[in-house]
């Protein structure tokens, strides 16, 4: 009888089971009522910002109601630079991200806005 078709199944079988712990990683949804251009996150209280997570995008902007993936932080707790078209940036304090979730910003969550 031959293996290679159990071969395969094993090898599918394995790859699935990785994908599923691997989950879907953690999103940021654009809740404010404007495309974001920029968004950087960094620890909170520390302003220490990290890369501009919006060029993770295909567009490189998150519009109103997009998912975005973001990379290259671990779960915690953050504070976020938010840059627009129009040169506003606003600061959303004490964002609480966990490991593949989504968390949301609005237009509620904007300080410190300046052009």
């Amino acid at each position: 009888m031959p293996r290679a078709p159990i071969i395969i199944a094993l090898i599918l079988l394995a790859t699935s089971t990785q994908l599923k712990a691997q989950g879907k990683g953690i999103r940021l949804w654009n809740l404010t009522t404007a495309t974001m251009s920029n968004f950087q996150l960094s620890p909170a209280g520390k302003d220490s910002w990290g890369p501009n997570q919006t060029l993770n995008d295909r567009d490189k902007e998150v519009d109103h109601d997009e998912r975005l993936r973001i990379t290259g932080i671990e779960p915690g707790r953050y504070d976020a630079k938010v840059g627009y078209r129009d040169s506003r940036q606003c600061v959303v304090r004490d964002i609480d991200i966990k490991a593949d979730a989504v968390f949301s910003v609005a237009d509620k969550d904007l300080k410190d806005c300046s052009k």
